[in-house]
């Protein structure tokens, strides 16, 4: 294979554990402040939390846990929310050389249920009552578990005061016999089709991606001089978010803790803490666009934002093209158009984000070039990340000065990316997980001669950067045979302000069709603008058929960067949108394909019965201008999922 890594920054070897980082900071720099928190959403202020006063409380918490038997090996899971109980708890049970095992406070019974047993937890931390009673409710199928802590209640206090008759010589030396392969985290994947999968991390697999990205690119976390702040919303219980909290622990970086992830909490929480650099994932950036665009539309200005919102795509274009070395840059009248805005609308966009952050992460899916471009325009770089729950989160990175939008960079020092025939990506290097808890079958089909099937699909350019292009087995093969793969289709139809969510089927159907949810923000902010005169009933009818048409110009645009084969046919906007209540989402926010397509399958079957029935005549109707669009969900009466 042709090795396109980053040159690789000169990184210390790990030789112990990923509490050790903690340990040494507060050694070296007692008073530098870890971690920031408030006491509610609220709050503007912010309480700080030096490296010594977190290194004490993982102390006083490792000696409880090792009072309440738990010893190296053992397994504890943690079934919160980002809160600052969950960062003291992880680094004590890895200082004991215990194993974290994360479960996402919205998974379900059964999920709870399947995760102790099948990594075999002696102790689980939960939240609140309502955890309690999860756990609860399984307890007597499960012969290992035997420890429920409740952090509402006051648990890590208690563990605490048990622990103070054990000296704390005893955590330094359990701390000390921990190996860099020692397996630090049992996570489990999203489980978007079938089982989830425990994957064992090792110590080196969590901190290896955490200390090249601050060997090579720790210094844009923030301005010279100054110590980065990064916000962490992210739910720790995926791969994701424990990234963030090991770059920001291993890195000084200061850590604000938000747990709740309420749009007002978090604009909040932004504003206040204001990020040096900011981390999310892609509905995230899309929502936060869309807030913006639908604010500059309630104050008359929407056709204001559109243009500055274009013009900054533009220049970020234009930029990316001269460092690249293809282009001569911005030329003089998009230069003052730039500057224009910057003065009337940019600085007021990144005020809302705290105002300080020049770049960001997007992980987790794809995000689309034309938001990355979007964000750059406006003063704050958003790079789209790849990583897996496999790899301990990140991949590949964007080669600082050479950055290119639409991809997600090339693979990180260390590790090695090559492309089956197939299209499948194969990772190798020093993060690649151990392997899957008790099923070796997947572990084997997975892990090929050192190298991680991925099953995520994608191309490499003769640059060696990298581009995603959807899941091997959400690859939808229609009638006629013809592959369609539907990530970037989604991902376009997202951009649309009244889509939420989109989910593109067609397996052994004569065409693509399209399942859409709506916006609900959005949607009454778009019903607001509309001038609609007469009768109730033919108000509504008139407004129903707008309603329609907009949905259908999403799509039309969205066919726009496909071939007619790949194109959306067919389309049934549902009334309600996936969710994780609902079971169709996974608690990572991912759709469970296999859950939707079983859920609508009637929906389905009507929306392409309705395709192959004549269209009716009638000017309301008829949308044949559209892009060519066809069969557009039968637009009869029968079908009307608005109301």
């Amino acid at each position: 294979m042709r090795d396109f890594a980053l040159a690789p920054p000169s990184v210390s070897p790990l030789t112990g554990g990923l509490a050790d980082s903690l340990f040494e900071t507060a050694a070296r720099n007692p008073t530098l402040p870890l971690i920031a928190r408030r006491p509610d959403a609220a709050s503007t202020v912010w309480e700080e939390v030096t490296a010594v006063e977190l290194r004490d409380e993982v102390v006083d918490l490792a000696k409880g846990l090792v009072a309440s038997g738990i010893s190296p090996g053992h397994r504890v899971a943690i079934m919160a929310r980002t809160r600052y109980e969950w960062t003291v708890l992880s680094y004590a049970l890895w200082a004991v050389g215990a194993e974290v095992v994360p479960i996402y406070p919205t998974s379900s019974r059964e999920q709870v249920e399947w995760i102790l047993r099948d990594a075999g937890c002696v102790a689980v931390v939960v939240e609140d009552e309502q955890g309690v009673m999860t756990v609860g409710s399984v307890c007597a199928t499960l012969g290992s578990l035997r420890q429920v802590w409740q952090l509402d209640a006051g648990a890590l206090e208690e563990l605490a005061a048990r622990g103070q008759f054990i000296p704390s010589a005893t955590v330094d030396s359990l701390r000390r016999i921990v190996l860099p392969d020692s397996t630090a985290v049992i996570a489990y994947t999203s489980g978007t089709s079938g089982r989830q999968l425990g994957c064992a991390l090792s110590h080196r697999n969590l901190a290896s991606p955490c200390d090249t990205l601050l060997a090579g690119w720790g210094h844009t976390a923030a301005p010279p001089g100054e110590q980065g702040r990064v916000l962490a919303f992210l739910p720790f219980s995926h791969v994701y978010g424990l990234m963030i909290q090991g770059l920001c622990v291993r890195g000084g970086l200061l850590m604000g803790l938000e747990p709740d992830v309420s749009p007002q909490s978090l604009s909040s929480a932004l504003r206040s803490f204001r990020p040096t650099y900011f981390y999310a994932v892609p509905s995230v950036f899309e929502k936060i666009y869309k807030n913006f665009l639908r604010t500059a539309q309630q104050a008359g200005r929407g056709a204001l934002f559109e243009r500055a919102a274009e013009t900054a795509r533009d220049f970020a274009t234009a930029t990316e093209r001269q460092r690249l070395g293809r282009g001569s840059g911005p030329g003089l009248d998009l230069r003052l158009q730039h500057a224009l805005y910057e003065r009337t609308v940019y600085r007021r966009l990144r005020a809302a984000l705290g105002g300080r952050a020049a770049r960001g992460t997007s992980g987790g899916s794809p995000l689309s070039r034309e938001l990355s471009l979007f964000y750059e325009g406006i003063g704050m770089y958003v790079h789209d990340g790849y990583g897996l729950t496999e790899t301990g989160a990140a991949v590949t990175m964007q080669p600082l000065g050479r950055e290119k939008s639409g991809t997600v960079g090339q693979a990180l020092p260390g590790m090695e990316l090559e492309v089956a025939a197939d299209g499948e990506i194969l990772v190798r290097g020093p993060s690649v997980f151990q392997g899957y808890v008790n099923d070796p079958a997947a572990t084997a089909a997975a892990l090929r001669n050192g190298w991680l099937a991925t099953g995520d699909l994608g191309r490499l350019d003769s640059e060696g950067y990298l581009t995603i292009t959807g899941r091997k087995k959400d690859v939808i093969i229609t009638s006629s045979g013809k592959s369609v793969a539907p990530t970037a289709l989604e991902q376009r139809l997202r951009m649309h302000p009244l889509i939420h969510q989109a989910v593109v089927v067609g397996d052994n159907r004569p065409c693509v069709g399209a399942l859409i949810t709506l916006d609900p923000e959005f949607l009454v902010h778009w019903r607001a603008g509309l001038i609609m005169q007469g009768d109730t009933p033919l108000r509504e009818a008139r407004e129903e058929n707008a309603l329609r048409e907009e949905v259908a110009r999403a799509v039309a645009a969205a066919n726009s960067t496909v071939s007619r084969s790949e194109s959306i046919r067919v389309f049934r906007v549902l009334p309600e949108p996936f969710d994780v209540a609902n079971g169709l989402l996974t608690p990572s926010m991912k759709l469970r394909r296999d859950a939707i397509v079983q859920r609508y399958a009637v929906e389905i079957d009507a929306m392409y019965q309705a395709r192959s029935r004549p269209p009716r005549l009638g000017a309301a109707d008829d949308l044949s201008g559209l892009d060519g669009l066809d069969g557009l969900d039968g637009l009869d009466d029968s079908d009307n999922v608005f109301r």
